[in-house]
């Protein structure tokens, strides 16, 4: 077989593995380096809401999952807007939604699978943040699913999260 025939058949078998329909959902998370005596990493709780600010669909609870006794668990409901909105109701830890908090920095964390079945219509992607002698931050960000064409709408925070950018692909 010659080399131009081999990469076609190779981008044709990559092309067919992609599953009809596949569309992007995906967050870049700015955790900010905080210029503070103590600091911690911060809890995140990441879900998707819906008008009536139900949740749709739980995508991320990052946190504390080191500590003995699961006693990081605990400190879940500082994350408030969350918890109350079925954060309570869930048998942490979730397979494939929690996970260990992230450091400062720029993080992209990919949601794509997980918002696969989701029911076309409008919706907010809210994240929330709570740190320990530390405070407490939430953003919403407004999309609609399936997204009609490519869209990166933002959102910053002014002290516990940095810059959001929401990565929205047909």
């Amino acid at each position: 077989m010659s080399r131009i025939s081999s990469i076609t058949v190779l981008l044709a078998m990559t092309i067919a593995s992609v599953p009809a329909g596949a569309r992007e959902l995906s967050l870049e998370i700015e955790v900010p380096r905080l210029q503070v005596a103590e600091y911690h990493r911060p809890y995140l709780a990441i879900w998707v809401a819906r008008t009536d600010n139900s949740v749709a669909q739980h995508l991320s609870v990052l946190y504390d999952l080191d500590m003995e006794n699961q006693e990081g668990e605990k400190w879940l409901k500082d994350m408030r807007q969350w918890w109350r909105r079925g954060g309570r109701k869930l048998d942490m830890p979730v397979d494939g939604v929690s996970g260990a908090t992230i450091g400062p920095g720029v993080h992209r964390l990919d949601f794509s699978t997980q918002v696969a079945d989701l029911a076309p219509g409008e919706y907010r992607l809210m994240v929330e943040a709570s740190r320990e002698v530390g405070g407490r931050e939430v953003l919403a960000i407004p999309f609609q699913w399936p997204p009609r064409k490519a869209a990166m709408p933002r959102a910053a925070g002014g002290a516990e999260l940095g810059t959001l950018v929401l990565h929205l692909g047909p």
